[in-house]
């Protein structure tokens, strides 16, 4: 029977090899030692578990393995020039995206979108210079020429009509008449 250690270890870790496996073979040149440094994560990963479980073992495992190559190559008083180019390669971002993270990505960013292209014009000024352009109220009220209580105003109103929207996932923005309806119930 596994203890908890190892069952964490089997569960956690372990199903994230073929990744890791992947990395070291595309940044480490030295094909010999990739197990050795495959075996040292592993090792490391296991001595900081017992301290405390870490909440994102995959980033850990990765970020660790990294470091052992960052370490081998300060250890070797000569350095090729091909392990200092491919040094560069070692900072690629180590949390893939799936193909279906991509995909919910983009249906929140079109979403959103979407949203904030149907504000009312001067909500949607507002908020895109105080959201995006990051103006303070004072500026905004300078650049549309009107009171900052305005400013005020619009922002607020633009927050609650994008809560509410994007709050509700039966109602999508591609649903005709949505925007209508709920800038409708607050003119009211």
């Amino acid at each position: 029977m596994l203890s908890d250690i190892d069952n964490w270890f089997a569960h956690e870790v372990l199903p994230h090899e073929a990744a890791l496996m992947r990395y070291l073979a595309r940044v480490w040149t030295d094909r010999s030692e990739i197990e050795d440094i495959r075996h040292d994560a592993y090792v490391r990963i296991l001595e900081s578990a017992h301290r405390l479980r870490p909440t994102a073992p995959k980033s850990l495992l990765f970020s660790i393995a990294r470091n052992l190559m960052v370490d081998r190559i300060r250890r070797n008083r000569v350095v090729s020039i091909d392990l200092l180019e491919d040094l560069d390669a070692l900072n690629i971002l180590v949390d893939e995206i799936t193909p279906e993270r991509r995909v919910s990505i983009n249906q929140q960013m079109t979403r959103v979108t979407a949203a904030i292209n149907g504000l009312p014009d001067r909500c949607q000024a507002v908020f895109w210079l105080r959201r995006i352009e990051n103006l303070s109220q004072k500026e905004i009220s300078a650049v549309l020429r009107i009171s900052e209580g305005t400013v005020e105003k619009h922002m607020a109103r633009a927050a609650r009509l994008l809560a509410d929207l994007l709050s509700s996932p039966e109602e999508s923005p591609s649903a005709p008449g949505w925007l209508p309806q709920l800038v409708g119930d607050f003119q009211k």
